[in-house]
This record gives structure tokens, C-alpha cells and sequence, in this order.
């Protein structure tokens, strides 16, 4: 496949610029933006079994939200964005509908490559990878190593992935190099992390009403802002993004001190 190589982004586009005014008028300070947004997805099933759909259906409906989501992030000015797509604990569903993700995973990631390229868009993957389908293995690759100079923001799909089994991999990798038990800080064990060149997440946005963790990003969320929106994902607009990053400037952010 072709792929086009990104616009220059020398300027912002009409969309970007209407979209930046649009959250202006609505209170948002474009200067003090989260820099990192994590969104937890949640509502697809529920979705569509409310309107008699296969879950499978409002997954593929989650997915056309997410490029939604994606590209407002992108014309907002957040430079990272990371969603959680698939959880290590996810594998416990139904037999049809994990493999019925798999292949949804794999067909967004092919199907949504050229936008996100001519978008400046980078994409990223964060989670126990080899352990998915081989072609899907191939797809996040592909996403990878074709955006892999974009400038834009960086787009993290977390699959297969868990804030535990992330840490735990993080403490395996740091005992093979033989460090001393005692000599294990926070600051090395950040190091081994998936991600660790990203910064924290400012703000999480979970969809759908509920109050959960739900083991995504346990790490790096220690001191993350959590906003949670009825909304289930599939009906989830830049307008709601828009009202999250509200929220999250209306907050202040202690970091454990004390703020007068």
C-alpha cells in the first residue's frame, strides 16, 4: 500500500482553527492544555445492546469515535493521547468476541494508517504485543514504523495491555540486569516502563458512567486528574473532550503539597 506523506503542518488548518475557537468560546484556556490525555472506553457493549446490536457492532462504532477523538486532540494542541484498547484481562470474554477485536484492532489500524500519516499524527503501541495475533503484530507495526517521523501528536493504542503486568514486567527486567533489591527506586522502575520516554498522564477521561481504574496505567496515574462522562463511547464528541479539559483546568493540581 501507497502511503502519502504527511502535510507539512507549517499552519493550522480551518478545522483545527474552528475547533480551537469552538473550545475557547466554551471556556477552555488553550494555554494551559493537558499534555497528555488518557481515555478509558468504555460503554461500546452496553451501547449496543440498548439498541438490539451485536457487541461486536458497537465496538466498530467505538473505533469511528476514536478517530473523532483523535484528530480534535490533534487540533487542540495535546501532544499525546493514549486510549486503552484491549486489556490483558479482556482475554476472559467470550471466544467470538475477542477474536471479533482482534480482527476489528487489525482492520482500524490498516484502515486508519493514511489518515493518521497525512495527519502528522504518530502512533505508538504500549502493552504485552507479542502475545496478540501475528497479523495484528504486522498492522501495529506498520502504523509504527510509517509514522515513526511524524511531529504531530502521538497517538498510544494500548493493547493488550495492564498496569500490573506493566509494572511486573517493568521489576522482571530490572532483576535479569541484576540490580540489588535495595538499590530499586521509583525512578528506575519508570525507567523500565513501556513507555518511559512519555510524560505522565494529565488527565483520564473514562466514558459510560463508571468509576473505575481498571487497571490501565496504575503507574504512571498516581496523580493523574480523573474525569468521567455518562456518555458511552460510541456517542463520545470533541464537545465532551472539550468539557473534560474544562473540567480538568477548573481543578488544582497538589501533587500532595499544600496549595493555598
Amino acid at each position: 500500500m501507497s502511503i502519502p506523506a504527511p502535510a507539512p503542518h507549517l499552519s493550522m488548518t480551518s478545522s483545527a482553527i474552528a475547533l480551537r475557537e469552538r473550545a475557547r468560546s466554551l471556556g477552555v484556556d488553550l494555554e494551559n492544555l493537558p499534555q497528555h490525555i488518557a481515555i478509558i472506553m468504555d460503554g461500546n457493549g452496553r451501547w449496543a445492546k440498548a439498541r438490539g446490536f451485536a457487541r461486536l457492532l458497537g465496538h466498530r462504532e467505538g473505533y469511528r469515535a476514536l478517530r473523532g477523538i483523535l484528530l480534535a486532540a490533534s487540533e487542540l494542541g495535546v501532544r499525546y493521547l493514549t486510549v486503552y484498547a484491549f486489556s490483558v484481562e479482556n482475554w476472559r470474554r467470550p471466544q467470538d468476541e475477542v477474536m471479533g477485536l482482534m480482527k476489528l484492532i487489525e482492520q482500524a489500524a490498516r484502515d486508519e494508517l493514511r489518515l493518521m500519516h497525512q495527519n502528522n499524527v504518530r502512533v505508538n503501541i504500549t502493552g504485552r504485543v507479542h502475545e496478540v495475533p501475528e497479523t495484528l503484530q504486522r498492522a501495529l507495526r506498520e502504523g509504527m514504523e510509517t509514522t515513526s517521523t511524524n511531529t504531530g501528536i502521538t497517538f498510544t493504542l494500548a493493547v493488550n495491555y495492564g498496569g500490573r503486568a506493566e509494572i511486573t514486567d517493568a521489576v522482571k527486567a530490572i532483576v535479569r540486569n541484576g540490580t540489588p533489591a535495595d538499590e530499586i527506586t521509583e525512578e528506575m522502575i519508570s525507567e523500565n516502563l513501556y513507555n518511559p520516554h512519555q510524560p505522565d498522564p494529565d488527565l483520564m477521561v473514562r466514558t459510560a458512567g463508571e468509576m473505575r481504574w481498571s487497571n490501565f496505567l496504575i503507574w504512571q496515574s498516581a496523580y493523574t486528574e480523573l474525569v468521567v462522562s455518562e456518555v458511552s463511547w460510541p456517542d463520545f464528541k470533541p464537545d465532551h473532550l472539550i468539557e473534560a479539559v474544562k473540567t480538568y483546568q477548573a481543578r488544582v493540581r497538589k501533587f500532595g503539597a499544600v496549595v493555598e
